[in-house]
């Protein structure tokens, strides 16, 4: 009978080169795609090397190339806002993207969540980062920058390292649904960080006031203070407005909060209030009722940032930045959908 625990020799490049014929070098450089090799010895070595099931050591690699083949996805926001309690959040949800384009390029994503006590890049051995939405003077932004590591910004402030979350565009989308749904009167609840996408947030909203000429009302919370810094927010915006029908919450933690006040202050969504919130997560789909939110097409926004990570580290691959399609909207319950 076949012992469950018996252990399998691994094999080695030796056992290759010696059945290949051929030595071990002519194999390393073989399956390592350098060298000067005959392409008709490059696939007899493939050949052989597919038949004894041979696999490359992930360690021998770091070792002889001196990198970790770790790439990290770090993000200054409070777990109260990047994740919330379920841990399903924005910064959770991108990262699955991530991590499967990272993998299918030679690397692993190191998940680093926001930790208040100490500085998490010091625990790491990576090569490059990926850093979502960075606040304006952003600390990890800065250490990145000391430490000499290479990275790629989502949705940060626009350059040739920053993926395009297309903030401006999400903004348009919900507002306009929100009016084109019947408001006359939608107030904001924004983030106090003053992160691109809610200032480019607030200077939508400020345009599309002017424009359909309604009075702006606007209400800051603390990021930290996660859904209930927003219901308190949507409590004292609908005590001192008490003429809003809608409100636009970009944060979807922040929303739910509002989801709250709004109940508590004797009002229905969306018989007497309409709700949105921009991304389209765990968090927007699960509410009661089911938030109206932006698909930010978070596979094409994980693919384009490894990709331009890639280059950076030294990779030939084909940028997908011009590919990224427009945010879409998908309206749902809260708004009357």
């Amino acid at each position: 009978m076949t012992n469950p625990h018996r252990t399998h020799k691994r094999v080695t490049i030796a056992d290759v080169a010696r059945e290949a014929g051929l030595s071990p070098t002519t194999v390393s450089h073989s399956l390592n795609g350098i060298g000067q090799v005959d392409p008709r010895t490059r696939q007899h070595v493939k050949d052989v090397a597919a038949r004894l099931k041979y696999r490359p050591s992930v360690r021998a690699q770091r070792l002889r190339t001196g990198k970790s083949h770790a790439i990290a996805l770090l993000s200054s926001m409070p777990a109260a806002v990047s994740a919330g309690e379920s841990q399903l959040g924005f910064f959770t949800e991108l990262a699955m993207g991530l991590a499967r384009k990272a993998l299918l390029s030679g690397y692993v994503l190191v998940l680093a969540p926001p930790m208040d006590q100490c500085d998490p890049l010091a625990l790491m051995d990576i090569d490059g980062a990926i850093l979502l939405e960075p606040a304006p003077d952003d600390p990890i932004a800065r250490e990145l920058e000391e430490r000499g590591v290479p990275c790629v910004t989502v949705g940060g402030e626009p350059g040739p390292d920053n993926i395009d979350l297309q903030h401006a565009a999400a903004a348009d989308l919900l507002l306009r649904h929100l009016l084109d749904s019947g408001a006359r009167r939608p107030g904001l609840i924004l983030g106090a960080s003053g992160r691109a996408s809610q200032r480019s947030f607030h200077e939508r909203y400020l345009a599309m006031a002017g424009a359909r000429g309604f009075a702006p009302a606007v209400g800051l919370a603390a990021e930290e203070e996660g859904e209930a810094g927003g219901q308190r927010a949507a409590a004292r915006l609908l005590a001192e407005h008490p003429g809003l029908d809608a409100l636009c919450v970009p944060i979807d933690t922040f929303a739910s909060g509002a989801l709250r006040a709004i109940g508590e202050a004797g009002l229905r969504v969306p018989g007497d209030l309409l709700l949105a919130t921009r991304h389209d997560g765990v968090r927007a789909r699960t509410c009661q009722p089911p938030l109206t939110a932006v698909d930010l097409h978070l596979d094409a926004v994980s693919h384009a940032a490894v990709q331009r990570l890639l280059r950076m580290l030294g990779h030939e691959t084909q940028d997908a930045q011009p590919g990224l399609p427009a945010p879409a909207l998908v309206a749902r319950r809260s708004t009357g959908a």
